[in-house]
């Protein structure tokens, strides 16, 4: 009688899930039905797409490459484990005003690569598997999309093949590559040489079954790396390559991969001078040694402020065990968690029980009180899926591939469909509160600079106005590499002239409060944002 109870034990669980506990809010569209390639990796450009990765070796994908001038394009790779001669994509770039899908060239293999957005708005993509290890890749987005493609960079490699690592942009704009399998050190693009100082819980074996690959890295506004892997995190002085703090170990088992959950540093805000960390969920121990893909997954988060002089974590528990779930930084500077299963492990096939129901972290809410359970999904989102914030404040969703190869075999079939999810502040009740920006500034320099930003409202405003600056971050593995919202500090009362609404709010102090790049500047009016308008951050 074991297996049809385990069965019917495993049926309960996803009704449950399909139920949810407390279920409120948000709303849920398919916006492309078949994109053609599973997103393994995605990420937003300024300019309104979103880049979309897969993997290049494990034979065709549904996307075919396009033809030019009567001619078939084809992607040779004599080094492809499955076809030396590809016409299908392996990436895709979907342009979010109508939805459509346009394939890209990717020359290399992505497979668990890593990437980030450079100062200029460029998508640098490092590593991958096979002949992709050492490579690194760029993509220049456009206005016009049917010009812009993948770039294979001859003239800079990795020094170590990169696979399962993270990057993180640095003040000055370089990045940094942090671990991957079986390297414990890092290293910059551009290349610099410097890889020296050793992490021994990252790259070296960390338990039986590794639980330290796609480390968390998170830019702390002292300039100082976060980093964790498995149980363990630091503080790392980059520019002294020194290991300065070593923190306490998280309780509750190990949280990356393979048995991932999610982090998120929360909005910086104020005098800048705090940063707290917030990871979430993860897989038992020895469900992916064991293969056990019905091991109920974690429902624990710890949370800790890193800049405290005497740092320790604060637990709180989940409405529902998850692992693989991507945890995204809403408009307002609260978290969505999003993805992932409630059993197993990740990798091909090792999960069970998908976890259909977002959740809502409410960060300043007292401890027990910080989580909604929000509307579900029908669609499971596990192994190889992605979740992107975009400029309008839905989370685009993608991909979910528990297989090595592309496969239609239920009852987790390779996935194709993306869907966005709008959160409750999206609904027709907000709407009247909803800001529309009609003026911002083209750019934003450090310092004690003042900028206007002017926008309307349908009705009278709440009084409580926010102006915050999301990052773009690059979207694998349940964790968005770069990812950050800097609350900027305003200095004046808001004004109403000709019924628009001026505010006046201050710029970043530096570069390690908010590295250079392209965000997202949102105004929010109570917690109902506008749609973003792309405003860079740069270097004077």
């Amino acid at each position: 009688m074991a297996a049809p109870i385990s069965f019917c034990l495993q049926i309960l669980c996803f009704a449950l899930a399909i139920i949810g506990t407390r279920a409120q809010g948000g709303t849920w569209e398919v916006i492309v039905p078949d994109a053609g390639i599973a997103a393994m990796h995605a990420a937003v450009t300024h300019w309104n797409t979103v880049v979309l990765l897969d993997r290049t070796d494990t034979g065709a994908s549904n996307l075919s490459l396009p033809v030019v001038n009567g001619v078939q394009q084809c992607r040779n790779d004599p080094n492809d484990l499955a076809l030396t001669t590809d016409c299908t994509a392996h990436s895709a770039l979907l342009d979010l005003e109508t939805n459509t899908i346009r394939p890209l060239t990717i020359q290399t293999d992505t497979w668990c690569s890593s990437g980030q957005f450079l100062p200029d708005g460029t998508l640098l993509q490092s590593g991958g598997w096979n002949d992709g290890n050492t490579k690194f890749r760029t993509f220049v987005p456009c206005i016009n999309t049917a010009s812009c493609d993948w770039v294979e960079l001859s003239n800079a490699t990795l020094s170590q093949g990169r696979w399962y690592a993270t990057n993180q942009i640095l003040p000055d704009g370089t990045i940094i590559i942090v671990g991957g399998i079986s390297v414990s050190s890092l290293e910059y693009y551009p290349p610099t040489g410097n890889g020296a100082v050793n992490f021994p819980f990252i790259g070296n074996v960390a338990d039986n079954e590794g639980d330290n690959l796609y480390p968390y890295v998170h830019l702390l506004p002292s300039g100082d790396l976060f980093i964790f892997a498995n149980t363990q995190a630091v503080l790392y002085d980059y520019n002294a390559n020194k290991i300065v703090t070593t923190y306490p170990q998280l309780p509750g088992g190990p949280r990356n991969y393979p048995s991932a959950g999610s982090s998120v540093m929360l909005a910086l805000e104020g005098n800048y001078s705090t940063a707290t960390i917030v990871i979430c969920g993860g897989a038992q121990y020895d469900a992916y040694q064991n293969n056990s893909v019905n091991l109920p997954a974690q429902n624990s988060c710890g949370r800790i402020v890193p800049t405290n002089s005497v740092p320790t974590w604060e637990m709180d528990t989940m409405p529902l065990d998850r692992n693989m779930g991507e945890m995204v930084m809403l408009p307002t500077g609260d978290v969505v968690i999003i993805n992932g299963a409630q059993a197993g492990s990740q990798g091909f096939g090792l999960a069970t029980n998908p976890c259909l129901n977002p959740f809502l972290y409410k960060p300043d809410q007292p401890l027990g009180s910080r989580f909604t359970t929000l509307n579900p999904t029908t669609i499971p989102r596990m192994y190889h899926s992605t979740a992107n914030l975009l400029p309008d404040g839905r989370i685009l969703v993608a991909g979910s591939n528990t297989h090595w190869a592309y496969t239609w075999v239920q009852p987790f079939p390779t996935e194709l469909r993306i869907e966005a999810f709008s959160p409750d502040y999206l609904s027709a009740a907000n709407s009247n509160l909803r800001p529309m920006v009609v003026k911002a500034p083209k750019s934003v320099q450090y310092g004690t600079t003042l900028y206007n930003v002017y926008v309307t409202v349908p009705s009278n405003p709440t009084g409580n106005w926010e102006v915050n600056f999301a990052s773009a971050p690059y979207s694998t593995h349940s964790f968005s590499q770069g990812q950050r919202l800097v609350k900027m500090n305003i200095t004046r009362p808001v004004t109403e002239s000709n019924g628009e609404y001026r505010i006046v709010f201050q710029a970043p102090p530096n570069a390690k409060v908010a590295p250079p790049g392209y965000y997202m500047m949102f105004v929010v009016n109570g917690e109902v944002p506008s749609v973003a308008v792309w405003v860079p951050i740069v270097i004077s």
